[in-house]
């Protein structure tokens, strides 16, 4: 065979489906799910198919290349990660600080529930 008779195949360098929100938060292709989710879930043993399953307004192919570009990128992807739960700690924090203690009001609302 020659070299005529082979077709050529274009090799491209996709870009990841992932966007940076206006809160900072960073998301899968056009969709609202956010990244750490797909991570960690994948972590937690769960295949691209599964994945897919858990937030059906992924596609496939994009959780693909998700988990892909976290193993190729993998410190960083951790460092973003750590930072949004350094984040939310924050935050939960600050709620918790303006709340006070609830346990009261919990305890009346149980009673009520409960008579």
């Amino acid at each position: 065979m020659t070299q005529e008779q082979f077709t050529q195949l274009e090799i491209r360098n996709d870009t990841p489906p992932l966007r940076q929100d206006d809160s900072g938060a960073v998301r899968i292709g056009a969709t609202r799910v956010l990244l750490e989710l797909v991570i960690r879930a994948f972590e937690d043993g769960a295949t691209p198919e599964a994945i897919v399953q858990r937030y059906p307004s992924t596609t496939l192919a994009d959780i693909y290349a998700v988990i892909a570009y976290y193993l190729r990128h993998r410190a960083l992807v951790e460092r973003y990660l750590a930072e949004r739960e350094r984040q939310a700690d924050a935050l939960r924090q600050n709620i918790e600080a303006r709340q006070g203690d609830l346990s009261e009001v919990r305890r009346r609302l149980l009673a009520q529930r409960n008579p």
